[in-house]
């Protein structure tokens, strides 16, 4: 049964909120391609990590539960024999782990072509991660972005060796509409006397447009082949409104309806990872597999800056 509205229209790219991932990959021949898939043993990471495996992309599958990362590799093995994937641990919440997965990505002398910044947690009760910063802003941005930082020299590497594009996909949200006025309260990232969840993951998400847009200008200025996009995947039933349960059920009753399964909710991310019309691309925000336009906020150089400086201060700390 088809999860959103069957007359959907389709956009400039030929496709819409319907397509799924293995639409926007058809024909696609992408051997000799290696990704990581941060959070790829749950949601849209799985069907990210399957489809971009069934078209010959080896997947190293970025994951905080090695168990379930392996019965996730396991399964997708058992459909695709052929499939070349791997396993690594990596908590984005803690700046060690984050470290340590990148000096054994190093160490296994692996290229890298792809970086998809897929996980994330949403709308949590106030807690703090183990480096003592607000938990969806830690995972969600500051993880990746040191993430990103730490395998950018493998990526321009594996780029000017290889003579192909490299591509940074940052899933974002339409959540990022709903941020603070003001965009981010750096001075008040911890603070939780008025805390929002659903703000502050507003503010996370924000903060990864900010994140891809800056990347975007950096790379550029220095003329290196590796695009940096961001994305909305949709509004899609998984479990990350656990934490409410009203909206959660309410969300499960209408989702059967009008809301994107998870193969339609990969589309986006795989088409800006894989598809040969993002040639050259960059500094965008994608929504149903074409481009679309996020908030004038996200768009903010000024700000984009502030953030990036304010998020080497902390990983550096």
């Amino acid at each position: 049964m088809m999860k959103i509205w069957p007359f959907t229209r389709k956009g400039a790219s030929g496709f819409s909120a319907a397509s799924t991932a293995t639409q926007v990959t058809h024909g696609i021949d992408a051997h000799g391609l290696t990704a990581i898939v941060t959070g790829a043993s749950s949601g849209i990471g799985v069907e990210t990590t399957r489809t971009l495996a069934m078209r010959g992309v080896h997947v190293v599958m970025a994951v905080r539960n090695v168990s379930a990362g392996t019965m996730v590799k396991e399964k997708i093995l058992e459909e695709i024999p052929t499939a070349k994937i791997d396993v690594m641990e990596l908590d984005l919440s803690s700046l060690a782990s984050v470290e340590k997965f990148a000096s054994e990505y190093k160490s296994l002398s692996f290229p890298l072509n792809l970086l998809i910044n897929n996980a994330g947690i949403m709308a949590v009760p106030y807690q703090l991660s183990k480096d003592n910063i607000e938990l969806q802003f830690a995972t969600n941005h500051l993880g990746h972005f040191h993430l990103t930082n730490l395998l950018l020299d493998v990526m321009k590497k594996t780029a000017q060796e290889s003579k192909r594009e490299g591509r940074i996909v940052i899933v974002s949200s339409e959540a990022h509409r709903f941020a603070y006025g003001e965009g981010i309260k750096f001075d008040k990232l911890n603070d939780e006397s008025g805390y929002s969840s659903l703000q502050a993951y507003g503010q996370s998400k924000l903060a990864n447009i900010l994140h891809a847009n800056e990347l975007a200008r950096r790379l550029k200025d220095e003329d290196i082949n590796i695009i940096v996009n961001s994305l909305h995947p949709g509004s899609i039933s998984t479990n990350l409104l656990r934490h409410h349960s009203f909206i959660n059920g309410i969300v499960h009753s209408v989702g059967k309806l009008v809301l994107k399964d998870v193969e339609q909710g990969a589309a986006t991310t795989c088409f800006v990872a894989l598809h040969p019309q993002i040639q050259g691309v960059s500094g965008k925000y994608f929504m149903d597999s074409n481009i679309a336009q996020p908030t004038s906020q996200s768009q903010d150089t000024e700000l984009a800056k502030k953030l990036w400086d304010f998020s080497s201060n902390l990983t550096q700390a």
